[in-house]
């Protein structure tokens, strides 16, 4: 069968799908199953005789879209809170897992950039932090008294952190909206903040107190800074829906890119929180609580954060997957 007659045979069809997906025709969950069945068959056949066509593109991404609307529509039985942490974050997160492979490998690479330009520059930290130069003063002489992360004993536990959670939550918006620039405002973002990451971390590194630095730093840093590149995930992912939006209309791809971002962006909320509340309360004694403890908070967070964003949505998607064949 040539492409075009097929496109002829079942473009009303299709159409009829996309109104279903966009809420203009409202479908049971049975028939919402059919419709899917129905496209799947389209879509094999397309992939079959027109393997390199724009219509194999556009089946897959409208299959895609009744997939959701037919998980969306299945009712849930369990809590609406456990539902979005549980099922629909995880779902997306693997959606969109390519969007955190790239905001990891620009995470890494700026990172770097900022270890290298301290390494050339040894006044390169007290230029990309705001009050550079008091806290590089500040810094060396709790270093040379054995107190490397005395900067976080300052001020009370609450005020503190509640000042630490409203900034942490301030630069995970920033890295978030400022994709709506078609995801170079995450970028500078990004760059800004791991550069600062990068110099930092050099900066006890030349001061031999890189191991004291990281058994504070990192009692917070691994929930705020494997947040902060979840957030700059959510910016791609905002950026793309509006440079490449495939078989959508600009603005119908804008909605969906903001809306699935969104989703992904509030779910990081909880662990930028969490990371106040540990730099405010625990940072501040990292130097006198047991090793063990400290390596058990750090590695405990990792594995919570990591295991949450880079191994259960595999799980998710597999049962999904999994549920649907049956």
């Amino acid at each position: 069968m040539r492409e075009v007659y097929f496109i002829k045979q079942n473009k009303e069809k299709w159409l009829g799908i996309e109104e279903v997906v966009q809420g203009k025709l409202k479908k049971n969950p049975d028939e919402l199953s059919s419709l899917y069945i129905n496209l799947i068959n389209d879509l094999s056949f397309a992939q079959t005789y027109y393997p390199k066509s724009n219509t194999v593109v556009y089946l897959n991404h409208l299959s895609s879209q009744i997939f959701q609307k037919i998980y969306r529509t299945k009712r849930v039985e369990q809590n609406r809170m456990i539902y979005y942490f549980k099922t629909e974050v995880p779902l997306l997160v693997h959606q969109y897992r390519r969007y955190l492979v790239y905001a990891f490998a620009f995470f890494i690479l700026f990172t770097c950039i900022g270890w290298i330009s301290a390494a050339y520059n040894k006044d390169f930290l007290a230029v990309v932090i705001p009050n550079g130069q008091a806290y590089v003063n500040e810094t060396v002489e709790n270093i040379k008294n054995g107190n490397a992360v005395g900067v976080y004993q300052d001020g009370s536990t609450w005020g503190s952190t509640i000042g630490i959670v409203f900034n942490n939550l301030e630069v995970g918006a920033k890295l978030y909206l400022f994709g709506i620039s078609g995801g170079f405002g995450t970028f500078y973002a990004l760059l800004s903040n791991c550069v600062m990451l990068g110099s930092f971390q050099y900066f006890f590194y030349d001061y031999g107190a890189l191991g004291d630095s990281a058994k504070g730093i990192w009692l917070h840093g691994t929930f705020e800074i494997f947040s902060m590149v979840v957030e700059a995930m959510c910016g791609l992912i905002l950026g793309a829906s509006i440079l490449f939006p495939k078989t959508l209309s600009r603005f119908n791809s804008l909605k969906k890119g903001f809306k699935d971002s969104f989703k992904i962006f509030l779910s990081t909320v909880p662990f930028t929180i969490s990371a106040g509340i540990i730099e405010g309360y625990v940072t501040r004694h990292a130097l006198e609580m047991p090793l063990a403890l400290n390596v058990f908070i750090i590695f405990g967070s990792l594995i919570l954060i990591g295991g949450y964003y880079l191994v259960y949505p595999n799980y998710v998607a597999k049962q999904q997957k999994n549920t649907n064949n049956d």
